[in-house]
């Protein structure tokens, strides 16, 4: 059986400081494996068309071009790429710039090494991951979603909707809310049929959309 490929990651930040401490995270990881750098979006936007990487972890607050149009401008050349998105603020509208703009995560700076590279292994296989402070904050200030007469979500499925929006698992949204795993299994069927998708990733896209 041949061994799995490592997951090829790109760093994008500003301050060489950081970039160096990111480097030398992931030659922890054998399963992990970094491809280069940048310290700019136009540079990153330069450098991923040449090294296609599999995951990008990019800084939002940078001069000349922002994170979040760094992130847009790269998906929509290169949809196949991943991004986590890593910013020192948890401001609920730069979550959803970046998430919006392609990000499939987002991270605050102090993450732990263990999380990050567990952040980095999800995005890759595209489930989103999103930092539990503002995992707490989505969960807060769910609002109910514009859906069609007869498909509204409920209270809860709305409350269910939003953890999927910031990664969790339905093991981990049945302990937050206190409800079984197979009880949370049916609220996510329910909701990925009321919205018409097939699944949680085109769920969470769509509620993002809806949340503009």
């Amino acid at each position: 059986m041949s061994k799995a490929k490592p997951i090829r990651v790109f760093i994008v930040d500003d301050h060489d400081m950081l970039r160096e401490g990111l480097a030398s995270f992931l030659r922890a990881y054998p399963d992990l494996k970094m491809v280069g750098e940048a310290a700019s979006g136009s540079e990153a936007i330069r450098l991923c068309r040449d090294l296609q990487p599999d995951v990008v972890l990019m800084d939002l607050m940078m001069p000349e071009m922002d994170g979040v149009t760094a992130i847009q401008t790269i998906h929509q050349e290169l949809p196949r790429i991943r991004f986590i998105a890593l910013s020192s603020f948890s401001d609920d509208k730069l979550v959803k710039s970046a998430l919006r703009a392609g990000a499939t995560g987002y991270l605050l700076k102090n993450v732990p090494a263990a999380r990050l590279a567990e952040a980095i292994r999800a995005t890759h296989t595209g489930l989103p991951i999103l930092s539990p402070e503002i995992t707490l904050s989505f969960s807060e200030k769910a609002e109910p979603l514009a859906m069609p007469p007869g498909n509204e979500l409920t209270s809860r499925e709305t409350e269910v909707l939003n953890l999927m929006i910031a990664g969790l698992s339905n093991a981990e949204i049945g302990m937050q809310l206190k409800i079984s795993p197979f009880t949370v299994k049916n609220h996510v069927s329910s909701v990925l049929v009321k919205m018409g998708v097939s699944s949680r990733t085109e769920a969470v896209s769509q509620a993002l959309q809806k949340k503009k």
